[in-house]
This record gives structure tokens, C-alpha cells and sequence, in this order.
């Protein structure tokens, strides 16, 4: 955490400074360094640091240095939205980038009214659109629906519990899920969705052991599902999990997988060996060094969410919202997970499914 703050303060200025009329164009970002969604923290930042540096090379944002104001996006969401909305209405900050829940995002949508610009990263439930916002993850469909597929037909996996925690995301995601396995003559034998900080999973796993599933649908976040997965593995179980945000640094935290069972879904693993891919590896090695935080999808997603917003100026030509929704859709970018086009505020693209190895993922679909 320590090489991600002191990489963000390379763009960032005295509050004195950032209120000075035409100098640098100020970005809040939106991570979370603290709560269940705390080891999330480091990667983006490092990405949005990385992002902006290569914005500022080929001439900044609107001609103007880009900035990033970091917010602390793993409080409670109305502490968050409050910070968001009073930088803006300050005029300390001309747009918003993150990734963090979309508990948070709708407040955050809520208080800032349209006011700048808000390019969201993460994959999300849908819907959700509003002045100003856009949308870079996918909706369910997009993101666990191959997941699904795979395990029903590989694995005949007819029977799913789905566990997750207790806020929008997990819950419009397992309504979704529960549709799809309907129409694949599956069904769901069990779901429970719980707090934020879990840590007592047993009698949850009892509940497994009573309803044997073929599979598991995980829609906890962050340290929680590290904490789950543990305590699976240590209970002995073994069935397949397909989960809406594993990745690189939760695969760490849960001590690696050799199972063969465990599957994230995401729009981008490190693991992919695309040459974007492979191009974004090597600069991040290269700005923050062999040690840095793991690269993974939602710090990935911060990478992209500065190169859309730089994107969406360019092309309008201000980071007035009108303007930038008048032109929003058809706008585009080059990333580690290839070209991204917006449609309908949105971008239209399947997620990867990864089997944990070891450490690592290996994409299988």
C-alpha cells in the first residue's frame, strides 16, 4: 500500500494549488483502501497513476496536466458520496473515475446529480444510467452467464447455491442468475447473502454439506471471499465455485487453489496473453517495479477508466456533461482487454472465465 500512496502523490497537488483557475485538470478517483474491498486499493491506484502518466505524455486532458484526487471509496456509502459531491461542487475536482461497490456508485451518482463526469470500471448489475455515467463492466449476463455454461455443461452442474454479501450487486446478480439456470433446466438449492466482515462461515458450510450442491455461485467481494474460500478449503470441500469477483490478489489471499475448482469471472487476468495485454504487464513493471501489487481486473479497469475519460474530452472537446453524453456513444479506447466502444453508455463485452492454478489463472474460456 505504501508504493501505491507514494505513486499517487506524483499527481497530486496541494487543495491551494488544484483551485488555481487553468492549471491542472483534477480526476477524483474513487478506490477503496480501507473495509472488505481494501486489498483492491493498491493495484488501481497504481494503474490510475499509470494511466494518467501516459495521458500527461501525449499532452494531458483538454491541454491541461491530469491530477488524480484519491478518495477512500471502501467507507460507508454515504461518506463517500458526501466527500465526492462536496469536491465537486467546489469545483476541486472536474470528473470522476473508480472502482469500488455499487453501493457506493449509486450514492455517489445520487449527490454528484450530473454535475462531471463519472466513468465507472467495475463489473456491475446493470441498469443504473444516469447523466454523466458511464460504464465500463459488464452486467450479469455478460459476465457469469459463459461461467455458468461451462459448468453445466462440463460438469452437469444442475443444482447451484449462490452465496454472496447483503447489497445491490450480489442480489440483482443472483436474480439473473436464478433466470439463466431456469431456461438451462437448472436450478438454485439454497442462497444466503450476509454482511460485509464475515468471518464465521461454518454454519454456512454445514448448510452445503445438508443441500450438496453441483456448484457454487460466489458473489462475495474482497476479504470475504478470501475468508470463504478458506474455510472451504479447510472443511474438506471441493466442488466447483464460479465467483463474480476473484482475482489476482483474492486468489493470493485464499493461498492459491490446485483444486481445479475455482473460477473467476472477469473482464481481464493478468494471465491473458494477448499482445495489449502483455504491453500493459511491461510498462507497469516498469513504472512501479518487480514488488509492486499484482496487476488484476479492477485495477485494470482504473487503467481504462482515465483513458475513457481522457477519451470522452478529446471528442467533445470539454468535460461538460451535455456535451459529453451528446458524443459518449461510438467513443473508444485501445486497452490490456483490446478496443472498448461505448453503446449506450456501456461497453458491450463477455467476460473471461479463468480456472485458479496455483497462483494463477489459466483462461479457459
Amino acid at each position: 500500500m505504501a508504493e501505491a500512496i507514494t505513486a499517487i502523490t506524483a499527481v497530486i497537488e496541494p487543495l491551494e494549488a488544484r483551485l488555481l483557475p487553468g492549471g491542472a485538470l483534477r480526476v477524483g478517483l474513487v478506490v477503496p483502501v480501507s473495509g472488505v474491498l481494501g486489498l483492491v486499493g493498491p493495484c488501481a491506484i497504481n494503474c490510475a497513476v499509470l494511466a494518467a502518466d501516459e495521458v500527461n505524455l501525449a499532452g494531458g486532458m483538454l491541454g491541461r496536466p491530469v491530477e488524480l484526487v484519491l478518495v477512500d471509496g471502501g467507507r460507508p456509502a454515504a461518506q463517500v458520496a458526501a466527500e465526492v459531491a462536496g469536491l465537486a461542487r467546489w469545483g476541486a475536482i472536474d470528473a470522476v473515475v473508480g472502482t469500488h461497490g455499487s453501493d457506493v456508485r449509486i450514492e455517489v451518482v445520487r449527490a454528484l446529480a450530473g454535475r462531471v463526469p463519472f466513468v465507472y470500471a467495475p463489473p456491475y448489475e446493470g441498469g443504473g444510467h444516469a447523466p454523466g455515467v458511464y460504464f465500463l463492466g459488464e452486467t450479469p449476463g455478460r459476465q457469469l452467464r459463459p461461467g455458468l455454461d461451462l459448468l453445466i455443461d462440463r460438469r452437469r452442474a444442475r443444482r447451484w447455491f449462490l452465496l454472496g454479501n447483503d447489497y445491490v450487486w450480489p442480489r440483482l446478480v443472483h436474480g439473473a442468475a436464478r433466470r439463466h439456470l431456469a431456461a438451462r433446466d437448472a436450478g438454485v438449492v439454497g442462497e444466503l447473502l450476509v454482511p460485509y466482515g464475515t468471518r464465521d462461515f461454518s454454519p454456512i458450510l454445514e448448510r452445503l454439506v445438508a443441500d450438496r450442491p453441483d456448484a457454487m455461485l460466489l458473489s462475495l467481494v474482497g476479504s470475504d471471499l478470501v475468508a470463504f474460500n478458506r474455510a472451504f478449503a479447510a472443511a474438506g470441500l471441493s466442488w466447483p465455485r464460479l465467483c463474480g469477483a476473484l482475482e489476482e490478489h483474492g486468489l493470493l489471499g485464499i493461498g492459491g487453489d490446485a483444486t481445479g475448482e475455482l473460477y473467476g469471472a472477469m473482464g481481464y487476468f493478468a494471465s491473458l496473453g494477448t499482445d495489449d495485454s502483455l504491453s500493459l504487464g511491461e510498462r507497469y513493471a516498469r513504472r512501479f517495479g518487480s514488488t509492486a501489487p499484482l496487476l488484476n481486473g479492477h485495477g485494470q479497469g482504473c487503467y481504462e477508466a482515465v483513458l475513457m475519460l481522457a477519451a470522452l474530452g478529446s471528442r467533445a472537446g470539454t468535460l461538460a456533461v451535455p456535451e459529453v453524453d451528446a458524443i459518449a456513444d461510438g467513443t473508444s479506447i485501445v486497452t490490456a482487454r483490446g478496443r472498448l466502444t461505448l453503446r449506450g453508455h456501456g461497453v458491450r463485452r463477455q467476460a473471461h472465465i479463468g480456472r485458479a492454478d496455483g497462483l494463477d489463472f489459466s483462461i479457459v474460456r
